[in-house]
């Protein structure tokens, strides 16, 4: 019988992904590290083994029906439940002004960022409902937030872009409906910003532009990833607490 507490997270081989598996891992927990490029997440993978983790390495591309599946049936070999599952791989697109975005550009950041999430909780919903209290930690933005996008003050609110901030305000009303609809699961959304400091983590998807460490940006999915059985679902949090939606 495994004991063990088991996450899997998605873009695990680098940025947030990397560093909350490597702050579970020293928690003992065993992690499945998703990885969309086999060769970078063999060598995450080692990295964190070095370090004294638990991993195993999931070839794992959300934007695929098949590679889901095929994460479905390894993960499946180790473990018959899952008890937390992180939705960390996100695509922030190439940030192209309004009046220029296409459906194909927005088409291909929801691939990842929207139906990605969806593709990869529906999959492994039978081995989180297995679990005796299963998270899932849907990684947001705060450009995915109105009431920061409607701030003036928010740098985010004079980044014109149409792709990304909507497939993470996309993804936080998923978050919320499962909630609603899966009282046994926890189902929560973190952003690795500071909103109130209008700080933002140092990440490649910035290129590390970011005031925060990427250690400061998991707080918020470590915090979520570890709550309780009596702990909050349906809810958007950054490391310093819930944040408006």
């Amino acid at each position: 019988m495994n004991t063990t507490t088991s996450v899997l997270i998605t873009g695990g081989n680098k940025g947030l992904g990397f560093e909350a598996a490597r702050r579970l891992g020293e928690q003992g927990w065993t992690i499945f590290l998703g990885s969309r490029d086999e060769g970078r997440g063999r060598a995450a993978a080692d990295k964190l083994t070095d370090g004294g983790a638990n991993v195993v390495m999931v070839p794992l591309d959300v934007t695929s029906d098949e590679s889901v599946a095929g994460a479905v049936r390894l993960v499946r070999e180790h473990t018959d439940r899952l008890d937390v599952l992180i939705n960390n791989a996100g695509a922030p697109g190439k940030i192209i002004a309004p009046a220029d975005a296409t459906a194909d550009e927005i088409h291909s950041v929801y691939d990842t960022n929207v139906y990605g999430p969806i593709r990869v909780t529906h999959a492994f919903l039978p081995l989180l409902q297995a679990a005796d209290h299963p998270r899932v930690v849907m990684v947001s933005s705060g450009g995915g937030s109105f009431a920061v996008v409607t701030d003036p003050e928010q740098p985010v609110s004079k980044m014109h872009e149409l792709a990304y901030s909507s497939s993470k305000a996309a993804l936080n009303m998923i978050t919320v409906r499962y909630a609603q609809a899966l009282p046994n699961i926890k189902f929560n959304v973190a952003t690795p910003g500071e909103v109130a400091n209008r700080k933002f983590a140092a990440t490649d998807m910035n290129h590390h532009t970011g005031q925060l460490t990427v250690t400061e940006g998991t707080d918020s999915i470590v915090k979520l990833a570890m709550i309780d059985a009596d702990g909050p679902t349906g809810t958007f949090i950054d490391r310093l607490g819930p944040i408006g939606w």
